[in-house]
């Protein structure tokens, strides 16, 4: 028995030496000159991921927006369900009303 604890000890030691020296792979390119020059062209790809990734993000932000606004306008989404529609009705009104009204446009004056 402790013949195989001690055998079971140096290969687990012996496993622990090869993984440390072991190479890490990677995969950035070796040289520095290679990185920065694809670093700087953007694909037509990259850029309408780009656009969709903001686009999201803005339509995103907007309902969440309007979330907040119904929630302080008293609607809870986790709350009683009875009256589903009429919630969700009540408190969108109370949000429109609580709006500040746009300013009339000038070019008339």
């Amino acid at each position: 028995m402790v013949q195989f604890r001690a055998v079971s000890a140096a290969l687990v030691v012996s496993l622990g030496l090869v993984l440390i020296e072991a190479p890490v792979a990677t995969a950035q390119p070796a040289s520095g000159e290679q990185a920065s020059s694809s670093m700087g062209a953007s694909t037509p790809k990259q850029i309408a991921k780009a656009q969709r990734k903001a686009a999201s993000k803005a339509r995103r932000e907007k309902k969440n927006a309007e979330l907040k606004a119904l929630e302080k306008s008293g609607y809870r989404e986790s709350g009683n369900q009875d009256n589903y529609p009429q919630n969700l009705m009540d408190a969108e009104r109370k949000a429109a009303a609580s709006k500040p009204a746009t300013p009339a446009s000038a070019s008339g004056q």
